[in-house]
C-alpha cells in the first residue's frame, strides 16, 4: 500500500498535478471536495476517515480550538484560493460531513520529540500502521458491499418486498428506454389522444415489426402522461413483460395487483395472500382492484409491453384475465407484433367492442401502427450522433450512409452505423458493397471488429455468457466466468514461464471489451444488483446464431455458469488447466498428449453462499450489528442453468429438495417463486424433471403453510419437522432434506427435534377454482387414469384441469358447442352435447384430436335422452349406453362408425365389456341381464331375477365363468355363465336393510373386496366366496353420498351429505383416521378416484386433488382406538405405555414408532404403574388389579375387590400399594399378591418414600407418613402445630435426597421436612400472588426447581437453591406443563397467540410445544403440534412424549449442547427410513386371566 501511494504521488508530481511547495496547494484537495460535495449519502457512508494529530511537531500550523462548521453554504471551488482551500476543507467541510453522516473516524496522536519534530522514521511508522488498518478496513468494506450488491436484506422478509423491488426495476427500465427516444414520432399524438378521451372502455394496441420502436415509444409516453394530463393525477404502471425475471402470467398478474394496491394505498385482498394463487383468483383480485381504485381525479394508465414475447400462451392467458370491457377511469395500452396472430385473435375475442378497430374495419382509433421512420429523420439522427462524439465523415462516406439509411430507416441501424463510422478515417473507402445493410448484418460486422480487436475467444465467450444468462450478469460475474473458462484463460498464460497458482483474466481486458460495447450493452437493476443486458434482443439473436449454433456449446456454457453460481471453484478450490510445455500455449495446431500437462490454478471467483453474513468495518461493532443478506443472484441463476444444462438430478436433489435453498428463497420473499419452481409450471420441459411426488409434496406443504412462512421464513424448519417427517417412508428421496433439518439443531447446539411423528392433521393437496363457477355451477365431472379432470358447467361450457390451471375446452371444428354430460374411462373422456352428438377425446392428445360419434337415435326431445350413462373401451371398440334408453351402441374407433346396436328388454343401467371383447353383459331394470355376442350382434341369453330390482353393477370373474350382479337393494346374485346360452343362478346373497337407498359400488380386484354403499351403511363383500366380510354404519344423523375403496382395499373414502369433507376409514379397525378438507363449505358433487389420485369437485367450482399414496401414508400412521389420556414411560426409554380409556393398554416401541403389544382388560384401564426396572406393570381396571410380566405379557395376577383409585409400586419393585378412597388401602407383595398390611386412612396424593419405607399422603390438612409394614401412622407434619395455622396443599419426595420432603402450605410457606428425624425447616414464604397450585405442582428429583403454578400465559417456578421465583412467559395460555427429572428444562404446551389476519389454519390455531432452559430462561425451541394434545410426559433421556386426541403419539427430543443417547439416538438415526406397512404388522395381543386369581375380602366398613 505504501508503494502504491509513493508511486501515485511521484506520477502526480511529474505530471504537474502535485507541487512540492505544500499539500494545501495540491489538486487533490480540489478532487476530494468535488467528489464529496454532491455525493449520495449511501456512497459517503462507505468513506474511511483517518485523522493523525501531531504533537510537538515543528511544522505545525497554528493551534487552537477547531472552528465550528459554517452555517452558510460552502463557497464554490473557483472562489477559493489555493491557500484557503485546505483550511476550508479541514476546518469546515470535512467535520460537517462527518457529523451529518455519522461517519466512523479513526483518530491517532503522534507524540514527537520537541528537539527533532516529526521525523521521517516516525512518519514511516505511522504510514505502515495506516496501511495495515486501511487494508483491513477495505477488506471489510468490500465484503459488506459485495453482500449488499448481490443480495437482499432479510430484516424485512415479507414477500411484498420482492414485488416492490420488481416495481422499482420496471420503473428504472422505463427511464432507460425513454432516454432512447431520439426522434419525435407522429404516433405519439395518437397515444396522447387516446389518453385524453374520457369515455373509452377499450385498449390501445401498438402494432409494429422488429426494431420499429414499440418499447421506446411506450416508455416515452409513460414519462409524458403526467404532463399530458396535468389537470388530474394519473397513476401510471408500466410492465416490460419480456424483461421480467418471471415470465408466467400468474406472476405478472400478482405483480400488477400489488402495484395497483400499493399506488392507491389499499390493502390487498385476503385471497392474494396465497403464495401461488390460480389465474382465476388473480383475475378476481385484479377485477376488484380495477373497479374500486381508479377515480376520475386519479385514473389508471396500465401499459403492458412485449406481452407476446413471453413464453407460449402467456400473453393470451394474461389478456383473458383482464376485465372486458374496461372499467371507467382506466386506460390500457399494449404492444404486439403483427406476426403474433394468436395473441391478436385472443385480443379480438376478449375485447369484441374494439376488435373491429384493431383490424382496421372501424373508424375508431384504438390501434397505432408503427413502421420505419423516415429516412431523413435517421440521417439527422446519425449526424447528431457523429457531432456528439466529435467525429466527422467525408461527403462520399456520408452519401453512402444516407442511401443505407433510406433503405433501412431504423433507429437501431443508425446507431450501428454511427459505431461503424467512428472507426473510419478520411481515407477509408466506403461503398454500398462494404457497408452492411440491415440490423443483423450490421451487428455481425460490429462483432467481427470486436473479434479483431480483443480476440475471437474472449469476445465469443463473453457475449455468449451475457446472452445465456437468465437476468444478465454483473461485471464481476462476467470477469469471474471468463477467468474460470479454460479457453479464455489459456490465452493469457505465458508459454515461457510456469503459470502462477493464482491467476485471472486481466480486469483491464474485460473493461476494454465492455467499453467498446457501451451503448448496446447497458446496466439495469435486477434483484438489487446492477447487471449488463442487451438494449435490443436482436443482439441476442445474432450472438446465438454466430457463437451458439450448436446445442453442445450451449450445454457447455450453461454448465460453466451453473458451476460458477454453485461456487464449485470458489474459496481457494483450484481448477485444472491443460497447458503445453513444448510448443507454447498460443501455438496453432494440435499438441501431442505427451507435451501437455495439467496445472491446478485458483481462478479466485467470488464465493456463492446462499446467504452473505457481513460485519460493519468498525472493529468495535457488536455481533448483533451483522448484516445478513440473501444471495439473490444465485437463487435466480443457478436453477435456470442447471435445467438448461440437463443436470436434472442435481437440480432436483441440490435445490428443489434442499432445505438451505428453500430457506434462502423464503428469506428473500420468493415463496411464490419457490412453489412455482417445485410445481414446475414453466415452459422449460416440465415433464422432464425428476422426483415429481417429492416436489409435489414439498409444494403442498409450503402452500398450506404459507400463512406462517409469509412473515416468518425462519419457521420453515419447524414446519417441515411437523408436516414432512410423517411422509418420509413414502418419499425416501427426501431423507437428505430431513437430515438438513436435524443438522440445523446440531449447528445451533440446541433445539427441539422430532423422534416420532404423530399422525398428520392435514394431507397436502392441490386446489383449483374453476372460473365463473359462482354464476355457472358445476353440473357434472369425470376423470381419467392420468389425473385429468373435465367438468361441465350449467351454461354448457367444459373446463379441463391437468395439474395447475383450468382451461376451457374449445374445439375449432365445432363452434359454440354446449355440453350436458361427461364420462371417463381409462384415458378417454366422452362428452355429450345439446345437439345430440358425442365427442370422444383421448386426454393424451390435444383438443383438436377429438373424435365425433353418432348420437343416439331416440326421437324424444327430452334433454335426458342425450345424456350418456356410461361407456367402456376394449381395444378399438367402444360400448356406450344412455340414461333412460334400452339399448347399447358398439362403435369402432378407427373408422368412427357404429358396428351394431344391442337392443335390450328394459332400460340399461350397467354394462360389462370383458377384455376378450366377444360378449357384452347388459344389466337392466326389472332384474334382467342380457348377454350379447358382439361378433354377430345377437342376443345369447337373458338372466332374470325374481325380485325385479334394477341391476346396478355386473362383475365377471377373470375366466368369465361366473357373473355377480348387484341390484338396487344391495343384494348379490351369483350366476354361472360358463355356458353363455344357459346361465344358472347359483345363489342370492342378502345384505343389510333393503330400505336404505343404494348409492354406488366399488371393486378392488387386488384385495377381492366389493364395496356396496347405501345411504346409511357400507357393506364389504369377499368376492372369492361371496360372503359378507364387514359393514360400517354412517355417523349418527348423517348419510353417505358416495364411498370408494383405496390402496388395495386398505382404506374407505366416503363423502357425507351436508358435509364439506371426505372422511377416511381404516378397513382393519373401522376407525375414522382422516378428514380431507375439500376447500369449500358446500358438499362434494363428485368423488373421483383415478389411478393414483383422488379428486373432489364441488358444485361451486372447487377442485381439490390428493395423492392416494400420501393419503395412505397419513392414514396408516399408528394410533390407538381413542384419545390418549396418559403416557407412562419405561425407565430406559425404549418402550412406553399409552392409556386411552378403552379396555386395551398399548405398549409402543420407540424404535419402530408403533404399538407392539396390546394388554387386554375386561374393562376400561384407569391407572397404570411400572416397576422401577420395567419388569412388571400393574394396571387398574374397574375393581380389578392386573399384574403383568412386561417381557412375556403373562397376566400373573388378577386381584378382585381392591376398590382402588390409585396403584403404586415401591422403588425396590417388591411391594405394591392400592390406594382406596372408599375402603381399605392395601399393601401387598407383587410376586404373590398376598396382603402385607391394611391402611385404614385415605391419603390424598399418595406417594411412596424413595426408601420404600413409608406411604406419604395428605389428610385433613396434614401430611402423614404411614408405615408400609404395619399400616399405622408413624410420622405427621402439621403446619398448625408449628409456625402458622394453615394446611398442606402439596408435597413431593426427593429421590436424590430420600430423607427429605418438600412441603407447600396454603399460606405460601415452603418447608423441608426430614422424615427420619421429624425436623422441619421453613425455607421462605411465597407472595400471595405466587401461591402453589396443587394440580400443577411438580418438582425435580434433586429439589432444585419446583413448578408452582400457571396463570394464563405465565408459568411460575421456584428456584430453591437460590431462593428466588422465576416466571416464564409463554406465547399464549398454558395448557400443560412439566419439568424434566433433572430440573434443567421446563416443557409446556400453550395456545398460540391470536392472529391479526384471522388465519384459522392448524399452524395458527393449534397448540404449541416449547422448551425453556431453567438456568438462564433461554428458549431452546418450539413446535406447532397442529392437533389437540391430551397428555404430556418427559423422560430421563430428555424426550418429550405428547399424546393426542386422535390416538397418535408424538415424541420430541430436547437437544442442548450435550445429550444422552440410547434408544433415542438410534431412533433419530432411523428417521427417514421407510416404516413397514402397519396393516401387515398387527400388535401382539395379551389376554387377561378369565377370572380373578385373588379376591381380597371386604372389611366391615366396606360391607356396610
Amino acid at each position: 500500500m505504501r508503494k502504491v501511494l509513493q508511486a501515485a504521488v511521484s506520477q502526480c508530481v511529474q505530471g504537474g498535478l502535485l507541487t512540492t511547495l505544500g499539500y494545501y496547494r495540491s489538486a487533490l484537495d480540489t478532487d476530494l471536495r468535488f467528489a464529496l460535495e454532491n455525493c449520495p449519502r449511501r456512497d459517503i457512508k462507505r468513506c474511511l476517515v483517518y485523522v493523525n494529530k501531531i504533537s510537538n511537531g515543528r511544522d505545525q500550523r497554528g493551534a487552537g480550538t477547531p472552528k465550528e462548521p459554517p452555517l452558510h453554504p460552502y463557497p464554490p471551488l473557483k472562489a477559493l484560493s489555493d491557500d484557503s482551500l485546505l483550511s476550508q476543507l479541514c476546518d469546515h467541510f470535512l467535520p460537517s460531513l462527518v457529523t451529518s453522516c455519522q461517519l466512523l473516524v479513526y483518530t491517532t496522536t503522534s507524540e514527537c520529540d520537541p528537539r527533532h519534530g516529526y521525523t521521517p522514521a516516525r512518519r514511516r511508522t505511522y504510514a505502515e500502521g495506516l496501511c495495515q488498518q486501511l487494508y483491513s478496513d477495505l477488506l471489510a468494506l468490500i465484503d459488506s458491499s459485495v453482500a449488499m450488491g448481490t443480495g437482499k436484506s432479510v430484516s424485512s422478509p415479507h414477500s411484498d418486498d420482492a414485488l416492490t423491488r420488481e416495481q422499482a426495476e420496471q420503473e428504472e427500465l422505463c427511464s432507460l428506454y425513454s432516454r432512447l427516444y431520439d426522434n419525435d414520432r407522429p404516433e405519439e399524438e395518437e397515444v396522447r389522444s387516446y389518453l385524453e378521451q374520457r369515455d373509452t372502455q377499450h385498449p390501445l394496441v401498438v402494432l409494429g415489426g422488429p426494431c420499429t420502436g414499440k418499447t421506446v415509444l411506450l416508455a416515452h409516453c409513460a414519462q409524458q402522461v403526467s404532463s399530458w394530463l396535468s389537470d388530474i393525477d394519473p397513476v401510471v404502471i408500466i410492465r416490460f413483460t419480456s424483461l421480467s425475471v418471471n415470465l408466467s402470467p400468474g406472476h405478472l398478474l400478482s405483480s400488477l395487483c400489488h402495484q395497483i394496491a400499493h399506488r392507491y394505498n389499499r390493502n390487498p385482498e385476503p385471497s392474494s395472500r396465497d403464495p401461488n394463487p390460480t389465474l382465476s383468483q388473480l383475475r378476481h383480485n385484479l377485477s376488484t382492484l380495477l373497479s374500486l381504485c381508479p377515480t376520475p381525479k386519479q385514473p389508471l394508465v396500465l401499459i403492458l409491453d412485449g406481452l407476446d414475447q413471453a413464453w407460449p400462451a402467456s400473453g393470451r392467458q394474461t389478456i383473458k384475465c383482464l376485465p372486458s370491457p374496461l372499467p371507467p377511469n382506466i386506460k390500457l395500452m399494449l404492444s404486439i407484433s403483427p406476426t403474433r396472430t394468436n395473441t391478436l385473435h385472443t385480443l379480438e375475442l376478449h375485447f369484441p367492442q374494439s376488435s373491429s378497430a384493431v383490424f382496421g374495419v372501424s373508424r375508431c382509433c384504438v390501434s397505432v401502427e408503427l413502421g420505419p421512420v423516415e429516412g431523413r429523420v435517421c440521417v439527422r439522427m446519425l449526424a447528431a450522433l457523429l457531432e456528439g462524439s466529435g467525429r466527422r465523415v467525408t461527403s462520399g462516406q456520408q452519401g453512402v450512409m444516407n442511401m443505407a439509411l433510406i433503405s433501412c430507416p431504423l433507429t437501431l441501424y443508425a446507431r450501428l452505423l454511427h459505431r461503424h463510422a467512428s472507426l473510419w478515417t478520411s481515407a477509408s473507402e466506403v461503398t454500398d458493397e462494404t457497408l452492411p445493410v440491415g440490423v443483423h448484418s450490421s451487428i455481425t460486422v460490429f462483432l467481427v471488429h470486436l473479434e479483431e480487436k480483443h480476440g475471437l475467444v474472449l469476445v465469443s465467450r463473453a457475449l455468449s455468457y451475457l446472452t445465456l444468462s437468465r437476468t444478465g450478469l454483473t461485471e464481476a460475474e462476467l470477469s469471474d466466468l471468463l477467468s474460470s473458462d479454460d479457453e479464455v484463460l489459456v490465452g493469457y498464460v505465458s508459454a515461457s514461464e510456469p503459470p502462477p497458482s493464482k491467476f485471472r483474466v486481466p480486469e483491464v481486458e474485460v473493461e476494454r471489451l465492455l467499453l467498446d460495447l457501451k451503448g448496446f450493452l447497458v446496466k439495469r437493476t435486477v434483484a438489487g444488483s446492477h447487471v449488463l443486458f442487451w438494449i435490443s434482443r436482436h443482439f441476442e439473436l445474432v450472438v446465438c446464431e454466430r457463437y451458439l449454433s450448436s446445442w453442445e456449446m450451449r450445454d457447455e456454457m450453461h454448465t460453466a455458469m451453473a458451476d460458477y453460481f454453485n461456487g464449485r471453484w470458489a474459496y481457494g478450490r483450484a481448477k485444472p488447466l491443460v497447458i503445453s510445455q513444448n510448443t507454447g500455449l498460443n501455438q496453432p495446431g494440435s499438441v501431442p498428449n505427451t507435451a501437455r500437462m495439467k496445472k491446478y490454478i485458483d481462478r479466485q471467483p467470488l464465493g456463492q453462499p446462499y446467504v452473505f453474513t457481513s460485519k460493519p468495518f468498525s472493529s468495535s461493532s457488536s455481533p448483533s450489528s451483522e448484516h445478513v443478506r440473501v444471495n439473490l443472484r444465485k437463487l435466480l441463476e443457478l436453477p435456470y442453468h442447471l435445467k438448461e444444462s440437463g443436470r436434472l438430478e442435481e437440480l432436483g436433489r441440490g435445490l428443489m429438495m434442499s432445505l438451505e435453498f428453500h430457506q434462502a428463497m423464503l428469506r428473500a420473499g420468493l415463496l411464490w417463486d419457490l412453489v412455482t419452481l417445485l410445481e414446475d409450471w414453466e415452459r422449460e420441459g416440465a415433464s422432464q424433471l425428476i422426483f415429481p411426488r417429492e416436489r409435489a409434496l414439498l409444494a403442498g406443504i409450503l402452500r398450506d403453510s404459507a400463512c406462517l412462512l409469509w412473515n416468518s421464513p425462519m419457521e420453515l424448519s419447524m414446519v417441515m419437522k411437523v408436516r414432512l417427517l410423517p411422509f418420509l417412508g413414502l418419499c425416501p428421496e427426501l431423507e437428505g432434506y430431513a437430515e438438513e433439518v436435524t443438522q440445523g439443531i446440531k449447528k445451533r447446539g440446541s433445539g427441539l427435534g422430532v423422534v416420532l411423528s404423530p399422525a398428520p392433521s392435514t394431507v397436502p393437496s392441490t386446489q383449483c377454482l374453476f372460473p365463473e363457477a359462482r354464476q355457472c355451477p358445476v353440473t357434472d365431472a369425470a376423470g381419467t387414469v392420468s389425473g385429468t379432470v373435465v367438468v361441465i358447467q350449467s351454461d354448457g361450457s367444459a373446463l379441463v384441469w391437468r395439474g395447475r390451471e383450468a382451461e376451457e375446452l374449445k374445439l375449432s371444428c365445432e363452434p359454440a358447442l354446449r355440453f350436458v354430460s361427461v364420462r371417463g374411462s381409462g384415458t378417454f373422456i366422452l362428452l355429450s352435447t345439446q345437439c345430440n352428438t358425442q365427442l370422444l377425446w383421448d386426454v393424451t392428445m390435444c383438443f383438436q384430436d377429438v373424435l365425433s360419434l353418432e348420437g343416439q337415435e331416440s326421437n324424444s326431445d327430452q334433454r335426458s335422452s342425450t345424456i350418456v350413462e356410461g361407456f367402456l373401451m376394449c381395444d378399438d371398440r367402444m360400448c356406450v349406453w344412455w340414461k333412460g334408453l334400452s339399448y347399447v351402441s358398439v362403435s369402432e374407433l378407427s373408422t368412427s362408425r357404429r358396428l351394431t346396436r344391442l337392443q335390450c328388454q328394459n332400460t340399461v343401467r350397467s354394462v360389462s365389456f370383458p377384455p376378450t371383447g366377444q360378449f357384452v353383459y347388459c344389466g337392466q331394470e326389472k332384474g334382467t341381464v342380457s348377454i350379447f355376442d358382439t361378433s354377430r350382434g345377437t342376443l345369447t341369453a337373458i338372466c332374470s331375477s325374481p325380485a325385479e330390482s334394477s341391476i346396478i353393477s355386473v362383475i365377471l370373474s377373470e375366466d368369465e365363468r361366473e357373473m355377480a350382479c348387484v341390484d338396487s337393494r344391495g343384494h348379490i346374485l351369483l350366476w354361472c355363465v360358463a355356458t353363455k346360452t344357459d346361465p344358472k343362478l347359483l345363489k342370492e346373497c342378502c345384505s343389510g336393510s333393503s330400505h336404505f337407498e343404494f348409492i354406488n359400488t366399488d371393486l378392488s380386484e387386488e384385495s377381492c373386496i366389493l364395496l356396496v354403499c347405501k345411504t346409511q351403511e357400507i357393506i364389504l363383500w369377499d368376492t372369492c366366496d361371496w360372503e359378507q366380510w364387514d359393514h360400517f354404519r354412517a355417523p349418527q344423523g348423517k348419510a353417505f353420498s358416495r364411498a370408494l375403496l383405496a390402496q388395495d382395499g386398505q382404506l374407505i373414502l366416503a363423502s357425507l351429505e351436508a358435509c364439506p369433507s371426505v372422511l377416511v376409514w381404516r378397513m382393519t379397525t373401522g376407525q375414522c383416521v382422516l378428514s380431507l378438507d375439500a376447500g369449500s363449505p358446500s358438499q362434494p358433487l363428485s368423488l373421483l378416484k383415478m389411478e393414483s389420485v383422488l379428486s373432489v369437485v364441488t358444485q361451486n367450482g372447487h377442485l381439490t386433488t390428493w395423492d392416494l399414496d400420501v393419503i395412505c401414508a397419513a392414514a396408516m400412521v399408528p394410533r390407538t382406538g381413542a384419545g390418549v389420556r396418559e403416557v407412562v414411560l419405561e425407565p430406559m426409554g425404549e418402550r412406553f405405555y399409552v392409556i386411552d380409556g378403552s379396555e386395551i393398554l398399548w405398549r409402543w416401541r420407540l424404535q419402530t414408532g408403533s404399538p407392539e403389544t396390546h394388554f387386554l382388560h375386561d374393562g376400561p384401564v384407569e391407572k397404570l404403574c411400572l416397576s422401577p426396572d420395567g419388569s412388571h406393570l400393574v394396571s387398574l381396571s374397574g375393581e380389578d388389579v392386573y399384574v403383568w410380566r412386561s417381557d412375556t405379557g403373562q397376566n400373573l395376577h388378577r386381584i378382585h375387590g381392591s376398590r382402588a383409585t390409585e396403584v403404586l409400586i415401591t422403588s425396590n419393585g417388591h411391594i405394591g400399594v392400592c390406594v382406596s378412597q372408599r375402603g381399605l388401602s392395601r399393601v401387598w407383595k407383587l410376586a404373590s399378591g398376598a396382603v402385607v398390611c391394611n391402611i385404614h386412612l385415605y391419603l390424598a396424593d399418595a406417594q411412596v418414600s424413595p426408601e420404600s419405607t413409608f406411604l406419604l399422603g395428605r389428610r385433613h390438612g396434614d401430611l402423614l407418613a404411614v408405615s408400609l409394614w404395619s399400616g399405622t401412622v408413624s410420622k405427621r407434619f402439621s403446619c398448625s402445630e408449628r409456625y402458622e395455622r394453615s394446611t398442606v396443599v402439596a408435597f413431593r419426595t426427593l429421590p436424590e435426597h430420600p430423607d427429605f420432603v418438600i412441603v407447600m402450605a396454603a399460606s405460601g410457606s415452603v418447608y423441608t421436612w426430614k422424615v427420619t428425624e421429624e425436623t422441619v425447616c421453613r425455607q421462605f414464604l411465597l407472595p400471595q400472588m405466587f401461591l402453589c397450585q396443587p394440580q400443577v405442582f411438580h418438582m425435580s428429583s434433586d429439589g432444585s426447581f419446583a413448578l408452582l403454578s400457571t396463570d394464563d400465559d405465565l408459568i411460575t417456578l421456584l428456584d430453591l437453591p437460590h431462593a428466588r421465583l422465576c416466571r416464564v412467559k409463554a406465547q399464549g395460555p398454558v395448557l400443560k406443563v412439566c419439568l424434566d427429572d433433572s430440573g434443567r428444562y421446563a416443557v409446556y404446551i400453550c395456545h398460540p397467540p391470536a392472529q391479526d389476519n384471522g388465519c384459522a389454519c392448524d399452524l395458527h390455531t393449534k397448540p404449541l410445544l416449547a422448551v425453556v432452559r431453567l438456568a438462564d430462561g433461554g428458549r431452546l425451541g418450539r413446535l406447532c403440534l397442529c392437533k389437540t394434545p391430551t397428555a404430556l410426559a418427559v423422560s430421563e433421556e430428555l424426550c418429550v412424549y405428547v399424546g393426542f386426541q386422535d390416538g397418535s403419539v408424538g415424541v420430541y427430543s430436547i437437544s442442548d449442547i450435550t445429550g444422552r443417547g440410547g434408544a433415542v439416538r438410534e431412533r433419530i438415526q432411523g428417521i427417514g427410513r421407510e416404516r413397514p406397512c402397519q396393516c401387515d404388522i398387527e400388535p401382539v395381543q395379551w389376554l387377561p386371566l378369565a377370572t380373578p386369581s385373588i379376591t381380597w375380602p371386604k372389611s366391615s366398613s366396606e360391607m356396610t
